[in-house]
């Protein structure tokens, strides 16, 4: 049971203690704490160069200089959109699990955690709808109806909000000191950044727990199974950086055709290898992929099924 892993487990419990003071020792008021200017400037990068999609493909070798900023307005929209989308899913599925049996020592920070996550959205929506008048609708996948165990539904719950978060700092993390960038772009993805950098390192400690405790119940076949899942769910957020509503509100033509050269170009795996550089370490250091190849059946991952 997850709760008497937890319950011996005193370095996760010191850690817990130490994240749960931070939280109130770095507590802001996210509603002050933004200086937020009427407008942008357009000429300007509103992202890392390198963070966009058509970074080092030919595709961006056929854009002026003015499609490249403008396309960097509108991919870093949608990756504040994906914040909020991807928020919104994590706040559900935590709020479903605080103060409920095997749940009830990290329940304190389930606390702090929901309530950061709540401002975080909020700060990625004020974003969106001030400089981008509009939150891009992601697509939903289709589920593939998986009948999980409890325990595999909670370690994936808990892996899949790691990864979205891992995904998300990996970009705040280079915006965030990118002199290139406007001051509220920075300090937006800096504050962001710093919050996360609890959540993370909470998160690395219970999901290393949930396998513990799921691969000691699981069959062969189940822990197959939930490493394929895994896989699927890191091309899928991947891919949902490839927005093709992007490319044509940048004025760039055939969007679809546009986002099925950059995904078959050879810069896409390697940008993929470089934002999950760090989750991939963790995931195979702690024998939850068996390695870090992500060429795996692009099967629809549903949000549900775990």
């Amino acid at each position: 049971m997850i709760s008497e892993l937890i319950s011996k487990d005193d370095r996760f419990q010191e850690i817990l203690e130490r994240l749960n003071r931070k939280s109130v020792e770095d507590y802001y008021n996210p509603y002050r704490m933004f200086d937020w200017p009427d407008s942008l400037p357009e000429n300007r990068w509103w992202m890392s160069p390198e963070l966009t999609t058509t970074y080092g493909t030919d595709v961006a070798s056929e854009l002026d200089q003015e499609q490249l900023y403008r396309l960097s307005r509108y991919e870093s929209i949608n990756f504040y959109s994906l914040n909020v989308d991807g928020i919104r899913e994590l706040i559900v599925e935590v709020t479903r699990r605080i103060h409920t049996r095997g749940f009830e020592i990290p329940s304190e920070f389930f606390h702090h955690f929901i309530g950061e996550e709540n401002e975080h959205m909020w700060f990625f929506a004020e974003f969106c709808l001030r400089y981008g008048k509009k939150i891009y609708r992601q697509l939903e996948p289709a589920g593939q109806g998986s009948a999980w165990s409890d325990e595999a539904a909670s370690f994936l719950v808990f892996v899949r909000i790691l990864l979205f978060e891992e995904l998300v700092d990996h970009f705040n993390s280079t915006m965030a000191a990118d002199e290139r960038l406007h001051d509220t772009i920075r300090a937006v993805n800096r504050i962001h950044h710093q919050d996360e950098s609890r959540h993370i390192a909470f998160g690395r400690e219970l999901v290393s727990l949930l396998f513990k405790d799921l691969k000691a119940k699981a069959s062969e076949e189940e822990l197959r199974q939930v490493r394929e899942y895994l896989k699927r769910y890191l091309n899928y957020s991947f891919e949902s950086l490839f927005n093709p509503q992007v490319y044509r509100d940048a004025g760039i033509p055939e969007p679809f055709a546009v986002r099925r050269r950059l995904l078959a170009s050879p810069r896409s795996a390697e940008f993929q290898q470089q934002v999950f550089r760090k989750p991939l370490n963790y995931l195979v250091k702690t024998g939850i992929l068996q390695d870090r190849d992500l060429n795996v059946s692009r099967a629809s991952v549903g949000q549900g099924e775990a």
